[in-house]
């Protein structure tokens, strides 16, 4: 059930930034949700709740961070920096 809901709030949220970012970005939330997918599906596998719920928070950290890099790349008008300054 938090799969489902997770998964709608995600696609309402990605319907409306659709249009706004570049192709580049886009790959990069795809990739993102790509892995935070697999990473949901080893939680629904996962022999712990314990488990489970570290599987989804790391889920919910790749998908977090995918859309966080999507938005600086927008941000630099596509042309994301080779690296990424420690803060």
């Amino acid at each position: 059930m938090r799969k489902l809901i997770l998964t709608s709030i995600a696609s309402v949220g990605l319907i409306s930034l659709g249009a706004c970012q570049s192709e580049q970005a886009d790959q990069v939330e795809d990739q993102a949700e790509a892995e935070a997918e697999a990473l949901e599906n080893m939680a629904d596998e996962a022999p712990t709740e314990a488990q489970e719920d570290a599987l989804d928070a790391q889920a919910e950290a790749v998908e977090d961070a995918g859309e966080a890099r999507a938005d600086q790349i927008d941000a630099n008008d596509g042309m994301a920096p080779a690296t990424t300054p420690n803060q």
